[in-house]
């Protein structure tokens, strides 16, 4: 299939990548699929770079609070590219490495060098909104040699969504170049009045140094090598050198062992397994930005590394039974920006959860709605599904009391926009805001069977599923706060939201949930994976979730990798479209999540072994999303060209998966552990759940596979202190 073909048959949403940067990112001379791409975060800072450490300016970069401070940054020795080795991210993804090696060259006084004579080795890390790296070159040819080196450099200033595809009538101003001996400032005035500054400083002072390169001569004796550093910050540094660049790795990898010992871990039989582990466990950590109201997972790197309201809760719902700190941070932050007013240009309703937040200069002259923005059917809901699930995993009733304000508005908010309908529906009150507000939201994500895109408000039928588990979760909070009236209604108030769903989204002749309802009230009858969210929720009665659950494990939805967003027989399946044939990781969790709930854990542990072998083939990182071909024996799964890569939900989702394997709860009223029915994963023999949270006291829990059934037991030193209630 053509490039051209592939972009057009995968249609983006409008907070996606333009087609146009995904027809570069396509390109062959300049290979920038996310698998192959290393991206660096610390706070509001992130790099992204290929394997040769270059960054070459298609999505790529240096960004500093949604604004690329450094759009090219590649090295050339000899005046050719280089030859990749290999590269690397650190386990704690703390330090991104490349091995490289020169391309026959000439040395500066015209001696041949072969290929293979020079290593340059590139290590790079990020720490408190500054670049560090490392560069040494290594010559292993059996004669001194002098090497001219050089760095090609350049700052564009583009806010977050121009790098994405946004044009702008008028920008601000870029300032000349300010260059010193060892040094080059580069600097912006936006059109908000900010002025953004990058800095780059080099240890050796270069023999050339002009606004965009900088070239080296280095002397290298044989079996010896040269080290130098370069330093990217919005100041210059006095003099880049080993003990600065030492003392930043060595803060930031402390700084990164503390997030990664928060909560429980996990440790298996299988090396490989436990590898996927680690690597799922530090992208959270990578990706989690510890905020004024506590640590919050940022969404995914490069396109959305900042505060979503959806992506934060899901990702803290997937990570609670082992951190619930994730959870409280999120729920803190989220209700200190939860809308007070109505604004059609931002979406928001007093009591709305906010969807997405901005730093940029777009963001900051409303050029665009995201600098606070509230589009998000789901989120508000899904918002009080969490603060009741924290509450259940932790008792911690304190917590939910400071919270009551934020919950009830909450649910005021759904409330108010149930009223007309007796649904949640969305339609968004400004044309620059989103069309769809699903976690589906691609333009042609929600239609009806004979592919007409529906008119609004449209109710999704998982953001039901999502009240109704609201409700629920509410009116027992209510109950405790002694609140009994207020509990009664919301009660009601479920059971109303359950029988609406089974009478108006039930598709008798396909034993299936349709996917919405629109403005007429017509049934979109599509079969998707956005039912399986409603057995996560518990909400369909058993023998329709039967009737579910047999169609999401068949070949129309399972692909064997995981399964496809849209079953196989819709008018828009597409296996290479962002919502309607891919696999999303998180979605597929979501959905093993709900089958675990109605006794279906056979088939949760055939799902997690798919997505442990898709991570397998993706280096142990599973991507946003990827394609949903139907696996074949021998090939590998296919990678969407320009998927977010960490993503914090898609590595969330190994967690949640394992938590569905085995059929573990943690009772926060009672301080008990409940395992039903456990299941460990393929080739895993056993499994111990280390340090894990109950009430006041870390235990630690073991699964063992014994013949054909799992046993769970807790360590000596623990038993009488936690009860352990096993079904099996």
């Amino acid at each position: 299939m053509t490039t051209s073909q592939l972009v057009t048959t995968s249609p983006l949403d409008e907070r996606k990548l333009d087609p146009a940067i995904a027809l570069a990112s396509l390109d062959e001379t300049a290979p920038r699929e996310p698998h192959r791409l290393f991206a660096l975060k610390h706070g509001d800072c992130f790099a992204v770079a290929d394997a040769y450490g270059d960054i070459r300016g298609v999505g790529d970069g240096f960004f500093r609070d949604d604004t690329r401070v450094l759009s090219e940054f590649s090295l050339t020795v000899g005046g050719r590219s280089t030859s990749l080795l290999g590269a690397s991210l650190s386990q704690d993804n703390v330090l991104f490495t490349a091995n490289l090696t020169n391309l026959p060259i000439e040395s500066t006084v015209g001696r041949q060098i072969p290929q293979g004579a020079i290593h340059i080795e590139r290590v790079r890390l990020l720490w408190q909104e500054r670049l560090y790296e490392r560069i040494t070159l290594s010559n292993y040819s059996r004669e001194h040699s002098t090497i001219r080196l050089s760095l090609r450099f350049a700052v564009d200033f583009r806010d977050m969504f121009e790098v994405r595809g946004s044009t702008r009538a008028k920008r601000g101003i870029a300032h000349t170049a300010e260059i010193d001996q060892n040094s080059v400032v580069l600097r912006y005035e936006g059109l908000d009045k900010v002025v953004r500054t990058s800095a780059i400083s080099f240890s050796r002072t270069p023999d050339k140094l002009t606004s965009d390169r900088a070239d080296f001569s280095i002397a290298v004796v044989k079996r010896g090598s040269q080290t130098f550093y370069v330093e990217v910050g919005d100041t210059t540094a006095d003099r880049p050198d080993n003990a600065r660049f030492r003392a930043a790795a060595a803060r930031a990898r402390f700084g990164m062992r503390a997030k990664r010992r928060h909560g429980a871990t996990l440790h298996s039989s299988g090396r490989v397994f436990n590898d996927w582990m680690e690597r799922a466990r530090a992208d959270v950590a990578l990706l989690t930005t510890e905020l004024a109201t506590g640590p919050y997972p940022y969404a995914g790197i490069p396109w959305f590394s900042t505060a979503f309201g959806r992506d934060g809760v899901i990702s803290a719902l997937q990570m609670l039974w082992l951190n619930t700190g994730l959870a409280r941070g999120v729920l803190a932050f989220l209700a200190e920006h939860q809308a007070t007013e109505t604004s059609p240009f931002s979406d928001s309703e007093p009591g709305k959860i906010m969807h997405e937040t901005r730093k940029g200069e777009m963001a900051a002259l409303s050029e665009l709605p995201f600098g606070r923005y509230y589009g998000g059917v789901d989120t508000t809901p899904l918002y009080i599904h969490l603060a009741c699930a924290y509450a259940d995993r932790t008792g911690d009733m304190a917590f939910i009391d400071g919270l009551w304000p934020s919950l009830c508005a909450a649910a005021e908010w759904v409330e108010t926009a149930s009223r007309s309908t007796g649904f949640l529906t969305y339609q968004r009150a400004a044309e620059s805001g989103l069309a769809n507000q699903g976690w589906k939201d691609s333009f042609d994500s929600v239609f009806h069977a004979d592919g007409r895109i529906p008119k609004g408000p449209i109710a999704l039928v998982e953001v039901q599923g999502y009240v109704f588990a609201a409700f629920r979760g509410l009116a027992k909070l209510a109950r405790l706060r002694g609140e009994t009236e207020r509990a009664e209604g919301w009660e009601l108030r479920a059971d109303e939201i359950r029988q609406k769903v089974e009478s108006h989204f039930w598709m008798e002749d396909l034993g299936y949930y349709a996917l919405a309802l629109d403005g007429d009230g017509q049934t979109c009858k599509v079969r998707t994976s956005n039912a399986g969210h409603l057995l996560y929720v518990g909400l369909p009665e058993p023998d329709r979730a039967r009737l579910v659950a047999d169609q999401l494990l068949s070949a129309s939805f399972n692909s064997g990798w995981g399964l496809r967003t849209l079953a196989d027989d819709a008018i828009f399946f597409n296996p290479m479209s962002y919502h309607n044939g891919s696999i999303w990781p998180h979605d597929t969790a979501i959905c093993a999540a709900g089958l675990a709930r109605y006794g279906i854990r056979d088939s949760v542990v055939r799902l997690m072994s798919g997505t442990f072998e898709s991570a397998v083939h993706f280096n142990m990182r599973l991507p946003e999303l990827f394609c949903g071909f139907t696996r074949a024996a021998g090939e590998a799964p296919i990678a969407y060209p320009v998927a977010c890569l960490p993503q914090a939900w898609s590595a969330g989702s190994a967690f949640l998966l394992m938590q569905a394997c085995l059929g573990l709860k943690i009772d926060g009223w009672t301080n008990e552990i409940h395992v039903t029915r456990p299941r460990l994963p393929i080739g895993i023999d056993s499994l111990v759940v280390r340090h894990l949270s109950v009430g006041q006291v870390a235990v630690d829990l073991t699964f063992q596979r014994v013949g054909d059934r799992v046993g769970a037991f807790l360590a000596d030193t623990h038993e009488g202190l936690v009860p352990l209630v096993v079904r099996s």
